[in-house]
C-alpha cells in the first residue's frame, strides 16, 4: 500500500511581515499535480494545517480548495490537527468531509482516535488519527493512568487504541520524537519537556509524523517526518523540501523515497560587499525575486542599503552585516563626560564604540552637515 506524507503546511504564516499564502497556494498547486502522478492510496497530512489557532479566512479557503481538488481527484485523505491548530476548527465538517474520502482528527482527545481501515491485495491496513497531545489530555481521558512526561502520555494513548498486532498499522501523528533535528521555525520547549520516546510507536508499521520541519527519518524508515513544503526559516536554507511516498508491502516492511517540491520563490542567503552583490555580472543568471537573507561584509555602513538593494533583489526579508562590528557584538559604552561633549564629539565616540574604529571623513562631513540642517530648521 502506498501513502503520500505530507505535514506543517502552516497555511497563512507570515515570515519577516511577508504574507506566505500565494506561495503555499502554488507548492499546493504543485502537491496536487504530484500526487495525481503518484496515485497514492491514501494521503496522509500530519498537522499543522494552519500557522495559527484561529487562521484567516484567507487560509481556511485555501485549505479547502486543496481538499475539494484532491477529492476531485478521488484522493483519500487522512489528516490531523497540530500544536498549532485548533483542533476542533480542524475537525469542523468531518464527518460530512468523510462521504467524499477526506477523514479529519477528531475535535478533542478524550480517550479514542478515529481510526479506519484500507484494504489492498495483502489484506488490512489500519490508519490511526491521533492529533497533537499534551499529558493532560491523556490524564484527563485515563486518570488512573500515571503520568509524568509526553512519553507517557504517548505510551498511554497507544496502548488503549485497539491495535491488532496481526495486520500492519499506520499512525498519523503530531510530536517532538527525541532525536529529531528541528530548525528556527519551530516552537521550541525549553528543556526539551516535549519529548517522545520512539519506542512508543513500537505497534505500527509506519508512522508518519509532523511538527518537525525537516524530513528526517528517526532510528529507522519506520518513523518518519515529511518535513513542511516550504522554508519557514533561513535555518532551513540548504534543506531541500518534499513529499515522503512510504509503500508498505504484506509484511508491514515499510520502503521510502521523497518527491522534491520546488517553490514559487526558494528562500535564500546571499554574503558581499554592496557593489560585488549589485554588479550585473554577480545576479544577472540568479532568481533575484527570491526570498532573501543578504549579509554585507563592508565595514562602513552602506546609506540605505535596502532600499538600493531591493531594486535589484525585490525580496530582501533580512540584511545584515559581516564585519569588524558585528563580530565584536557592537557594545555600546556608556559615553563618559557626556555633558561636556560638543555633539559631534558625541557622535564621533558612538560610531568609534559602535563600530570599532572611527568615523571618516566623509562620515564626518556628512554628520555636520546633517546636524546643521537640522539646527536650522529647530531654529
Amino acid at each position: 500500500m502506498k501513502f503520500a506524507h505530507i505535514s506543517d503546511l502552516h497555511l497563512g504564516k507570515r515570515l519577516h511581515e511577508v504574507s506566505l499564502l500565494e506561495d503555499q497556494a502554488y507548492i499546493l498547486d504543485e502537491t496536487r499535480k504530484i500526487l495525481r502522478d503518484e496515485e497514492p492510496d491514501a494521503v496522509l497530512v500530519a498537522g499543522d494545517i494552519y500557522d495559527k489557532s484561529a487562521p484567516s479566512a484567507e487560509a481556511v479557503r485555501l485549505f479547502d480548495d486543496f481538499l475539494s481538488a484532491l477529492s476531485a481527484d478521488g484522493q483519500t485523505v487522512f489528516a490531523i490537527s497540530g500544536n498549532h491548530d485548533s483542533a476542533a476548527r480542524v475537525a469542523y465538517g468531518g464527518r460530512i468531509m468523510a462521504k467524499s474520502g477526506v477523514y479529519l482528527s477528531a475535535p478533542e482527545y478524550r480517550g479514542e482516535v478515529f481510526s479506519a481501515t484500507l484494504e489492498d491485495r495483502d489484506g488490512p491496513v489500519d490508519i490511526y488519527l491521533l492529533p497533537f497531545i499534551k499529558p493532560i489530555h491523556v490524564s484527563l481521558a485515563f486518570p488512573e493512568e500515571k503520568i509524568e512526561s509526553y512519553t507517557d502520555a504517548l505510551r498511554v494513548a497507544v496502548e488503549k487504541m485497539p491495535i491488532d498486532p496481526k495486520r500492519r498499522s499506520v499512525l498519523v501523528a503530531h510530536q517532538f520524537v527525541t532525536g529529531a533535528v528541528r530548525s528556527d521555525s519551530e516552537d521550541i520547549s525549553v528543556g526539551g519537556l516535549d519529548n517522545v520516546d520512539a519506542v512508543v510507536f513500537a505497534p505500527f508499521s509506519y508512522v508518519a509524523l509532523g511538527h518537525i520541519h525537516r524530513p528526517q527519518n528517526i532510528g529507522s524508515p519506520r518513523i518518519r517526518y515529511s518535513g513542511a513544503p516550504l522554508k519557514y526559516s533561513f535555518s532551513e536554507a540548504g534543506d531541500e523540501k518534499s513529499i515522503t511516498m512510504a509503500e508498505l508491502d504484506g509484511k508491514g516492511e515499510v520502503s521510502l523515497r521523497t518527491v522534491p517540491l520546488t517553490p514559487k520563490h526558494d528562500l535564500r542567503e546571499i554574503k558581499g560587499t554592496y557593489d560585488e552583490l549589485m554588479k550585473k555580472e554577480n545576479y544577472q543568471d540568479t532568481a533575484t525575486d527570491d526570498y532573501l537573507r543578504v549579509t554585507l561584509a563592508d565595514e562602513d555602513d552602506v546609506p540605505d542599503a535596502m532600499r538600493n538593494l531591493k531594486t535589484v533583489y525585490t525580496n530582501i526579508l533580512r540584511l545584515d552585516y559581516d564585519n569588524t562590528r558585528a563580530r565584536s557584538g557592537g557594545a555600546i559604552e556608556e559615553l563618559p563626560e557626556a555633558e561636556t561633549k560638543t555633539p559631534m564629539e558625541l557622535v564621533a565616540e558612538f560610531y568609534a564604540m559602535r563600530n570599532g574604529q572611527p568615523m571618516s571623513e566623509a562620515q564626518s562631513g556628512y554628520m555636520r552637515r546633517l546636524a546643521e540642517t537640522v539646527w536650522e530648521e529647530q531654529a
